[in-house]
């Protein structure tokens, strides 16, 4: 078995039998990867990792053993394509204990015919999804994964720096993109995305930067991250070409001012719904509700976007080590937009902001 694996199995374990669920299943994803730092490669053939309370297997293609047993020695249940997955199946559940499983929950990630595959085989079984045994522990990050995040952060900081430097009237929206891909490139980084979108692109929150060419006294909603060691970034940040558009101070006034009502309400204990509505009152009140069109933020880790997320209805209590974005924003369309961005990590005293830049309109060009 995986190092990996080995070291996150009780805390699993234990999460499990609170969560009363006696089988983990997990399929080709970011959850096996967390849990065993690997995943085999994901195509239509199923493939499981099952975890009970005494016992892991894996239900494995047979041209994935291979890799599978050059990375863990976790037992495994291969099937050849000319038998199918049916008996490997039968034989990995009755490995670890569950062929009658009472309760198994399922990588809400996974593929469908995965998951009816394995509730085919459990008739009896009730089921639930994993969100709450692995999702759990992802949403509260180690240091090594904070550390990884940070630096990430950093190199974002460093992009949006050299996109500022380098934006001018007269070049698209694209070549602006592709001056921060060859950033992130050149820190070692690969670019996770980049939305670029000046003027009255700007109103459309998740606008693919275009043939748009950039003109004086555009306002450019630059949201951008990259990935390095396993883990993204992301952060946006407002970059004017010269004098910005009539109104534009007000209204980024306002958004900051929300961003700072969100950080004042993130503590430990607090419901990611109360952040939601620190952020979303403010620009209610301003009289920018309606422009408002998205959430305030989401978590962040092995996924760019993961739990918590932080709407308007999130039950979820925030805890030490989360990791998530607060991200209000205004969308005048037509005119311009204004999202600013910062990733925190939940601190016993409250947020800490892992970007160093401020969040002040850059003026460039």
């Amino acid at each position: 078995m995986s190092q990996t694996l080995s070291e996150q199995l009780p805390a699993l374990r234990a999460r499990m039998q609170h969560e009363g669920s006696t089988l983990l299943a997990l399929g080709p994803g970011k959850h096996m990867q967390y849990l065993a730092g690997f995943y085999p490669h994901p195509d239509e053939r199923p493939c499981l990792l099952l975890v009970s309370a005494t016992d892991t297997a894996m239900l494995c293609p047979a041209l994935s053993a291979s890799e599978v047993e050059a990375k863990s020695d976790v037992n495994l249940h291969c099937w050849a394509d000319e038998d199918g997955p049916e008996h490997a199946l039968k034989e990995a559940l009755a490995a670890v204990g569950e062929s009658e499983c009472s309760h198994v929950a399922l990588d809400e990630t996974m593929r469908a015919d995965f998951a009816l595959l394995l509730l085919g085989a459990l008739p009896n079984a009730k089921h639930s999804f994993s969100s709450e045994t692995v999702g759990w522990m992802r949403m509260r990050k180690s240091d090594d994964e904070f550390q990884r995040l940070k630096m990430n952060a950093l190199i974002d900081d460093g992009a949006l720096r050299c996109a500022a430097a380098n934006a001018r009237a007269g070049m698209t929206e694209t070549e602006l993109r592709d001056i921060v891909g060859n950033y992130f490139a050149e820190q070692g980084a690969k670019t996770e995305f980049a939305i670029i979108a000046a003027g009255p692109n700007g109103a459309h929150p998740h606008h693919s930067p275009g043939d748009y060419v950039i003109q004086p006294g555009d306002a450019i909603v630059t949201d951008i991250g990259c990935r390095k060691d396993g883990v993204p970034s992301d952060m946006t940040r407002m970059i004017a070409i010269g004098e910005p558009p009539e109104g534009y101070e007000e209204i980024h006034a306002i958004v900051e001012r929300a961003v700072q009502a969100a950080l004042a309400a993130a503590k430990p204990g607090v419901l990611a719904m109360e952040v939601d509505k620190a952020a979303r009152q403010v620009i209610t009140d301003a009289g920018y509700g309606e422009f408002f069109t998205h959430r305030t933020g989401h978590g962040l880790g092995l996924d760019i976007h993961e739990p918590p997320y932080i709407t308007a209805t999130s039950q979820v209590r925030l805890d030490v080590g989360m990791v998530f974005s607060i991200e209000p924003g205004i969308y005048l369309p037509g005119r311009f937009g204004i999202r600013l961005e910062d990733i925190v990590i939940m601190r016993e005293g409250g947020a800490e902001i892992l970007s160093e830049l401020p969040r002040d309109l850059i003026i460039a060009g």
